[in-house]
């Protein structure tokens, strides 16, 4: 699965679906060099091939989103090495909480099939008469556990997340969650987009201080979909048209059944999403 690169210097510590992390060789330097990689993951596989950019794209996402939220971050000073300047971020050695801190501001994905079940999302009682892509009464904290390699993340209940990091703490992550995200959505409504949902991560300093991590606001941990077309739409493809890997998910449920391992990508597949990663950029940063 990793493509890590052999970067003068930093010592390769451990790879992610996506992401790759370095430690400096020099015992004084405590900074992690986290790389985006052009892989693509989706229902907890990694797939072939990549999208290509994919990884400065998103890093360019992110780091433009850090700049935006008046929220403590893991972005540390310091040289980023050549080889990797276009898609990695120097972070600060954070102690991460094993939370998905997830924003729901619109009912669509796992929440709407939840919803037609049983009236709820991620057990949460919700009005009756909602359509697949509705936007919430108001945007709701449904957390996930984040599971070890392998293994599928876990949606738990607030109580759950009191549980594993204390009463204190899981309330700091919920209201920074959906404080962070209605900024976001703010921000994003300011571009004709919508900020349909989104998932956060963080982590604490060696002051206890509680950091936002990892990529955020991405295409990779989020869903956009265009303002206008979500209004003017006749059908929930329309409305929902995403600016992220949903091309490529689509895809895959429609050719997949989930068993064993999924198939190559299409280059169409590719190329169409590498196009709405880029377009949500120039978006949102014009």
């Amino acid at each position: 699965m990793s493509d890590a690169l052999n970067i003068p210097g930093w010592r390769h510590l451990y790879s992610g679906k996506v992401r790759d992390l370095y430690a400096s060789q020099d015992p004084a330097d405590t900074c992690i060099l986290v790389v985006a990689s052009d892989r693509v993951s989706a229902f907890d596989f990694v797939l072939s091939p990549g999208i290509p950019d994919k990884g400065a794209l998103l890093t360019t996402l992110s780091r433009w989103w850090f700049a935006q939220l008046d929220f403590p971050n893991h972005l540390a000073e310091g040289a980023i090495p050549d080889a990797v300047a276009d898609r990695a971020m120097l972070a600060q050695s954070l102690e991460m909480l094993p939370i998905e801190c997830v924003v729901r501001g619109y009912i669509t994905g796992t929440g709407w099939a939840e919803y037609q079940q049983s009236g709820t999302v991620c057990g949460i009682p919700l009005p009756s008469g909602l359509e697949n892509g509705d936007r919430l009464p108001e945007p709701l904290f449904t957390p996930a556990y984040k599971a070890p390699m392998g293994e599928h993340d876990e949606n738990i209940t607030f109580e759950r997340v009191v549980e594993l990091v204390d009463a204190e703490r899981a309330t700091e992550l919920r209201d920074a969650s959906l404080a962070i995200y209605a900024k976001a959505a703010a921000i994003a409504e300011q571009h004709g987009l919508i900020l349909a949902d989104t998932k956060f991560e963080f982590g604490t300093d060696a002051s206890g201080i509680l950091r936002l991590a990892d990529e955020v606001l991405t295409s990779d941990s989020s869903r956009y979909w265009d303002a206008a077309t979500w209004e003017s739409g006749s059908t929930p493809t329309e409305r929902m048209a995403s600016f992220d890997k949903q091309i490529v998910r689509d895809w895959l449920a429609s050719n997949w059944d989930k068993q064993g391992e999924p198939p190559t990508l299409p280059d169409e597949i590719v190329e169409r999403t590498a196009d709405r990663y880029r377009e949500l950029i120039e978006r949102l940063t014009a």
